[in-house]
């Protein structure tokens, strides 16, 4: 922890910000029954009532109030964002680093599996997959991690390749090492960089993804409080030069550009060059 404390006093302003800001939305996430005013689905006024003591961001459509709605939606749109980006990884980088070891007819079988996924327009192929199975939390774990996937595939596969022509690899095989060994000890370490940079990106498009989904209607469902459908519910307030349904879109987009600060930064540091002008 120190160790990190001290990277980061050394770090530029933009990834200092970057990780202000990803602590900040952690905290809310974590501690978002503490911190509500009133329950996540509780109705408390009338609809569209304007900003007050009581009511700090006013109430939405139904009623409820939006600061709680918002600090909820801050644990259900992170939180899911976040699992369903891990299952993508896992399954991603254990997929390309098997491609990459076994390389033969598995290569070429899963390469072309993850072309012909690639190839759809990742909404077009999300809604057409939510319409199929439904708009379930679980549906929607699954459905984005699938299809997310085959893009950590294709990098977990591009930089485990030029790690198994490594010496030290050739040398764990001649000894008689497991497959899962050599993964796991072997091209994991050394792959870690550029897979944790590809991690903080690939959360990002996760993010918005769902957040896109469901400002359409087909991500988290009511009454979960979600920034993207707490945008489409609440945009006929703009009408009437209410801003309201302006600040979970500008929730999502700080996130996404305090995420891209810290990726930009850990890439810089793991390409090894030095920061100018400091």
């Amino acid at each position: 922890m120190n160790g990190f404390l001290h990277e980061l006093r050394k770090a530029p302003l933009t990834a200092q910000f970057g990780c202000v800001v990803v602590l900040l939305y952690i905290f809310v996430a974590i501690f978002a029954p503490m911190l509500a005013p009133f329950g996540e689905s509780e109705v408390v006024g009338y609809e569209y009532e304007p900003w007050s003591a009581v009511n700090w961001l006013g109430t939405d459509s139904l009623g409820r109030d939006m600061a709680t709605r918002m600090i909820y939606g801050a644990r259900n749109t992170i939180g899911i964002a976040l699992l369903t980006t891990v299952i993508a990884f896992v399954v991603g980088t254990t997929a390309g680093f098997f491609a990459a070891v076994l390389q033969g007819w598995v290569d070429q079988l899963l390469s072309r599996a993850v072309d012909v996924v690639i190839s759809i327009p990742t909404l077009i192929f999300a809604l057409l997959l939510l319409t199929i199975f439904g708009a379930s939390v679980t549906s929607l774990i699954g459905v984005i991690a699938l299809i997310y996937a085959t893009f950590v595939y294709r990098i977990a596969r591009a930089v485990a390749m030029g790690i198994v022509v490594m010496d030290y690899v050739e040398a764990a095989q001649v000894r008689g090492e497991g497959l899962w060994w050599i993964m796991r000890k072997e091209i994991l370490p050394n792959a870690a960089p550029p897979l944790v940079a590809e991690f903080g990106l690939r959360f990002c498009f996760v993010f918005l993804t769902i957040s896109g989904l469901s400002f359409l209607g087909l991500g988290i469902q009511p009454p979960a409080a979600d920034w993207g459908s707490m945008v489409r519910e609440n945009a006929s307030l703009i009408t009437f030069g209410d801003l309201t349904p302006l600040i979970p879109a500008a929730a999502i987009g700080l996130l996404t550009v305090a995420v891209n600060f810290i990726v930009d930064w850990m890439l810089h540091k793991a390409s090894g060059l030095k920061t100018r002008g400091k």
